[in-house]
């Protein structure tokens, strides 16, 4: 219980690597002891759950994920959009997570666009990769047919208007996502 406290979520591979059986974990559930959200997944029962709690359960399902686009901007207050579902960049031909609760929507990158902008945040116990706002703003105009040029452009807009990030650094990583010729004209009429 210490262990599940100190970590806020706890998968049975967890709990095996400091020896201890993975019953453990669903007896403790069994006894009202552990909440499992979702398959594979155990929290304390008075656990304080954020607003970004799925970003932990996602990250503790899908080791390699890291938090993109519409879930980065939620992440980092500069969108009014509230994400349906959790949207995570993985290496190209990486294996899908099959995952039933929360829903994903994946996106696949590869070299720097996959490596280049990301932080590292702790959600609830659980540290969490969440590219830049200043990536996740490039990463926009780059899945722009996916998510919507209006949100890209509102994403460029607020970021600049919050100051939290400059334009020669949204610039840097418009670069690396290869979308400088498609946001130099966004930048320069603001």
């Amino acid at each position: 219980m210490q262990y599940v406290g100190q970590h806020g979520i706890v998968r049975p591979r967890d709990i095996e690597a400091i020896g201890l059986p993975r019953e453990y974990l669903l007896r403790l559930h069994r006894q009202h002891r552990l909440n499992r959200p979702t398959r594979g997944i155990y929290t304390l029962p008075d656990a304080d759950v954020t607003e970004h709690h799925s970003y932990a359960q996602v990250t503790k399902r899908v080791p390699g994920a890291t938090i993109c686009l519409l879930s980065a901007l939620a992440f980092h207050e500069i969108t009014t959009q509230c994400p349906a579902s959790v949207w995570i960049a993985l290496p190209k031909g990486a294996r899908t997570p099959a995952l039933d609760s929360p829903s994903l929507r994946i996106v696949r990158l590869s070299g720097l666009s996959l490596s280049r902008g990301i932080e590292d945040h702790q959600v609830d116990g659980v540290p969490v990769r969440v590219y830049s706002a200043a990536k996740t703003v490039a990463d926009c105009f780059k899945f722009r047919n996916k998510i919507g040029l209006d949100i890209a452009i509102e994403a460029l807009k607020d970021c600049l208007r919050q100051k939290r990030v400059g334009i020669n650094e949204i610039y840097r990583y418009a670069k690396v996502c290869r979308v400088s010729n498609v946001i130099r004209p966004y930048m320069e009429a603001l």
